[in-house]
């Protein structure tokens, strides 16, 4: 058996890793020669993308935008499998502040992580409202996504960042009918994969049958799932048996659906790479329109490109 060392997303796994998991419990890793072991990432370390570089992981889930940042300074990891096929952050408010749209948000405390790419998204929300960007008062939340509760409580008016299929379905004390949540692919974000999946550019030459095996068994996990998310449920109950059993069961049947296009699961397309490229370029967030072309590739998915 060979050890594979994959990395997820974030603090901790969540729904949008249940494919992976779920290949591994029906065995299908093993079936491939392959002993699958699923890991987090130590901020103080750097994010998946950062372990990648190093080698100190085969495989990782990370955010399409930070991969083509990445490449610009480090040609070193390739996207070899989309994870989902739209955006899942939010913009959140709740009735008491009076923001009813995007445009309100101008003159307003928006919690967020100030990161270059989600300061550009959340004034581009706001200007394709009609509102002023520049009118936007922005809280440094970091890595912490503030509740509804937070927001009722006066620490911020409006929050950038949470996902609609996780945080936002996390209990609160706000009733729905006093929650305001706008997903930002309905409010003006490009079109985008908000994670690929992937791993050294090297690795997909020295050892192709390892990275063809491991997406075969992955897009199996991945594609049982999209037709019946709730056979993970109970997987969760072993992975993070901390969260209530109710949101897990109540997120996967929203993120499923975004792990295939056309039924088809981990094909990165062009129409989502290319405009997020040009946006970024147009943002300043990358210099190099073109570099999107050579950081990805579907040819070791089953379907090939």
């Amino acid at each position: 058996m060979k050890n594979v060392k994959v990395m997820l997303e974030y603090f901790y796994p969540w729904t949008n890793a249940a494919g992976f998991y779920y290949a591994r419990e029906q065995g299908w890793y093993k079936e491939a020669g392959l002993d699958v072991e699923f890991t987090v990432y130590d901020p103080e370390r750097g994010d998946t993308l950062a372990y990648l570089a190093r080698g100190d992981a085969d495989f990782g889930i990370f955010p399409s935008n930070r991969l083509l940042v990445q490449r610009e300074k480090l040609p070193v990891v390739i996207g070899v499998a989309a994870i989902n096929h739209r955006g899942m952050e939010t913009v959140q408010t709740v009735r008491s502040t009076g923001i009813r749209r995007p445009a309100d948000l101008s003159g307003k405390r928006v919690a967020m992580n100030p990161t270059p790419r989600g300061l550009a998204m959340i004034r581009q929300l706001v200007k394709a409202d009609g509102g002023d960007p520049d009118g936007i008062i922005i809280v440094n939340s970091g890595a912490r996504e503030l509740t509804p509760d937070a927001i009722a409580a006066g620490a911020a008016d409006a929050t950038f960042g949470s996902y609609w299929a996780w945080e936002i379905l996390m209990d609160t004390a706000v009733p729905d009918e006093e929650r305001i949540i706008w997903p930002v692919d309905e409010i003006g974000a490009p079109p985008y994969h908000s994670y690929l999946l992937g791993t050294q550019e090297e690795a997909t030459k020295r050892d192709p049958e390892t990275v063809r095996a491991f997406l075969a068994a992955t897009a199996r996990g991945y594609q049982a799932l999209a037709a019946e998310p709730l056979k993970a449920a109970p997987l969760y109950e072993r992975i993070i048996p901390y969260f209530p059993a109710s949101l897990v069961e109540r997120s996967l049947p929203l993120i499923a659906p975004t792990w295939l296009h056309n039924g088809v699961w981990g094909v990165q397309r062009t129409e989502l790479m290319a405009p997020y490229a040009e946006w970024l370029a147009d943002h300043d967030i990358l210099k190099n329109r073109d570099g999107w072309k050579n950081a990805y590739t579907n040819a070791f998915l089953p379907q090939g490109e």
